[in-house]
Parts: C-alpha cells; structure tokens; sequence
C-alpha cells in the first residue's frame, strides 16, 4: 500500500480536489492520502486566533463569517448531487458553528490549537464526500485517533504503528483512507500539532507505521530541482536523492520539503517520491537509501541567517572555551548552524534574533564580538567525500569573485556550505549552477 500526501495548494480549490479525487482512484488500488487543509485557510484560523488572543470576538467573528461563506461557495461548486451538497453543508453549518464558540471562551494557546486544526478536518471530510460521491469505497480516519507525540513533543512511533494498524485492520475492504495531516493529540491526549508543513511529516509517520511501499509527497512542482529556479534559469529536477541528501536540501532552504519528515522513511527504508499534481506523469524525484558515488546533486539557499564572530587571545591553547561560547547560546534556546574555528577566534551562523543581544552581551565577557545580519547559506550536497573528484575545488573556484564570509566542509560527507551577504545570493547561485551543472 502507498501513502500519498497532498498540500494545501493540490486541494485548493474545488476543480483541484476533483482532480486530486481522480488522480488518487485511477488506478484501482488501495493507498491512504494524506490532506492538508486547503491553500489560505490555515492563515486564516491564525488570524481567528489573533483576534480572540486580543480578546476582539466581533473581529474574530467577522473572519469566521467569511470563511464560512467561501466553504459554502466551494460546496455549491464541488458536488453535483443535491444530497452530498446537504450532507456537506450540514457539516459545515456545525463546524463554523464550532469555531463561533471559542469567541465565548478565555482563549488560550490551547484553543488556539484546536482552531488551526479545523482547516484539515474540513478538507478531508469533503474531500470524502466527493470520492463517495463518485462512488468509490473511501473512510476517512481521523488522524487524531492514530497520531500522538511524547512528552517531548516528538512523535510516539509505538503508539502511531499499533493505532494505524488497528485502523486498518478493523476497516478492511477500502479503495481510498483519507486522514489529516499536521494535526496530532499531544501525550496529554490535548489537540495539537506537528508544526507548519508537518503534512509531510503526517504522511512519513504514516508510511513508516504502515511499512508501505512507497510515500509520494504531491506538490505544485515537478521534485526537487538541482538549483532555486526562483532566482536561476535552466535548473532541472534531481531524479534522485540520498535521504541524508534530501535532508540537508530541505534544511538549508529547498521548500518543497519539511526539514524532519523523512527521518521515519529513512529509518523504516521506505522510499519517498516527490511529485507534480499540475503534471502526474512527470518522474519526480524519489528519496531512499541508495548513494550514488560521484555525482554533486543540488544547491540550494537558505536567507535570514546572522554571522557572529568572536576573537579571544585567550582561545590560544586553552580548552573550555568553546563550551562556554556554546552554552551562552544554550541558555537562549537558540540553535547554531554553522561553526568555524581558529586559533583565536570562532564563527557561528543563527537564524533565531530574539535574544541575539543578550547572546552579544555575555560573548563579550570572553573576547570582541563581531555581527553581520542578512546573511545567506548556500549549501552544495552530494558526495562530496569521493577521493580525488575535487567538488569543493569547484564550488570555490565558480565563487573566486564572490566575497564568502564563512566556509563549513568536513562535518557531513554530504554538503559544504558558504555564508554569503545576501545581495550577493542570486549571482552565487547562477556562479554554481554554471560550474557544477552547465
């Protein structure tokens, strides 16, 4: 059995829905999809909450009005029987009704979660509602029956297989299982999430509890392209990639995919297929354990970074310095990307600004501190380990008139990265794609 997952863009709109319907039936065989809520309405049920969280209900209330009506209008537009059409708007009377009831309740950030999961509780029951009306033989699970994360708030893998499992086993017998993805209850049986674009993550904790035979990822793209065709002309799609590879991708920059979702595929070895619902019979670009040796795969960018250099003559043969640069950032709960060392100095990248004063503050305790803000990442992946190949001779050479602030290369066998000024993103890019690619 596959898994399939759909973005909020593939169910978009009506037509979208229809065609996703027809795509996922075509031929015959069982799989489970994966649905996000439709393209806009998660921003939406934010800026419900915003205006409950500012204790406006009539703001709220009038967000929620017309949403409503845009669902109506969807309605009238997807069905073509007047009893689907009732049996949807039905539900949807309740549904709006339901969110009305949290501008009469203290809001917290626990109703703030329970709105944003409604987007994807919505688009899969019409969804459901149009494949039976089609006739075909579809249910719809609930994804907060079969989906929970710890009390670390990460996904309990025991709990995800024995629960989609069961559902499986006590509803045999059907062509299409709908279920929601990004929503999931926590380890206190509260509605919660998986974060933004955790649709993906949804359909890889899906796939792996399943051990299916494969987990496409459909989006508006044709899989992952070797360079960001926003900014460079002629890139083309990578038809395949190392899950170590594709991580690194999705990581620092490469959007089509949600940095975590593939570690449970790659874990279970199931592979994951990258797919185009504007263009189904396009190969896409398949992720798994297969390495291929010599072959540089893709670039892609990452904006938004901060440089942070401190220098310290008492670096100079000392040990312990390093943990105490560390631990500063530690204790403001901001991660670190990149790291450089000398012998007096060290060089960190972070892209989380909330504390950065106070990180500058207490970095000057042991040495002179240096920030440079609107930094880019670029990142080069794929073997860059091979003897002799010489990849990280190119990267260098095609940006020998490219002022580079940072270079990392040794901690993955997998990337090295430059930090550039972002100005200077767009034509690092292009430098890149015309040496390693064209």
């Amino acid at each position: 059995m596959k898994v399939l997952k759909f973005g909020g863009t593939s169910v978009g709109s009506p037509q979208r829905m229809q065609d996703v319907s027809k795509l996922i039936t075509a031929d015959g065989q069982s799989k489970i999809v994966v649905l996000s809520a439709m393209s806009g309405t998660t921003n939406t049920l934010v800026e419900i909450s915003d205006y409950l969280y500012k204790k406006n209900p009539e703001g709220a209330n009038t967000i929620i009005n017309q949403l409503e009506q845009k669902y109506i209008k969807h309605v009238a537009d997807l069905y073509h029987t007047e009893e689907a059409r009732q049996k949807t708007l039905k539900f949807m009377h309740e549904e709006f009704d339901y969110l009305r009831s949290f501008t009469k309740v203290h809001f917290t950030s626990f109703e703030e979660k329970v709105i944003l999961a409604q987007g994807e509780i919505i688009s899969t029951n019409m969804v459901t509602n149009y494949l039976k009306e089609c006739g075909i033989n579809a249910l719809l699970i609930n994804a907060l029956d079969i989906i929970r994360t710890d009390k670390n708030a990460e996904p309990d893998l025991n709990y995800i297989k024995e629960k989609t499992t069961k559902a499986l086993e006590a509803n045999p017998g059907y062509q299409i299982y709908i279920t929601q993805g990004f929503i999931c209850r926590n380890a206190y049986g509260e509605i919660d999430n998986l974060l933004r674009g955790g649709s993906d993550y949804t359909a890889c904790l899906v796939g792996a509890a399943i051990q299916a035979e494969e987990i496409q990822i459909w989006t508006d793209i044709d899989g992952m392209h070797n360079n960001d065709p926003r900014f460079v002309e002629h890139t083309e799609p990578v038809r395949q990639l190392y899950f170590e590879e594709a991580a690194e991708l999705a990581y620092f920059g490469a959007k089509i995919l949600h940095p975590t979702c593939i570690q449970p595929a790659k874990f279970a070895n199931v592979p994951v297929r990258l797919l185009n619902t504007m263009d189904p019979a396009a190969p896409g670009t398949i992720i798994n354990n297969d390495f291929q040796r010599g072959t540089i795969k893709a670039v892609a960018a990452r904006d938004g970074n901060i440089c942070i250099q401190i220098n310290s003559s008492r670096m100079l043969l000392a040990y312990g310095f390093l943990r105490k640069v560390f631990e500063i950032f530690e204790t403001y709960k901001t991660s670190i990307d990149m790291v450089c060392t000398s012998e007096v100095g060290v060089s960190v990248t972070i892209d989380n600004r909330n504390h950065l004063q106070d990180i500058v503050n207490e970095l000057k305790k042991y040495g002179t501190v240096a920030v440079e803000e609107d930094m880019c990442i670029i990142c080069i992946v794929g073997d860059l380990a091979s003897d002799n190949v010489g990849f990280e001779a190119k990267a260098s050479q095609a940006l020998s008139d490219i002022p580079v602030r940072m270079i990392s290369y040794g901690g993955s066998e997998h990337n090295i990265s430059f930090v550039v000024k972002a100005e200077d993103k767009k034509c690092t890019l292009q430098a890149l794609s015309n040496t390693l690619f064209n």
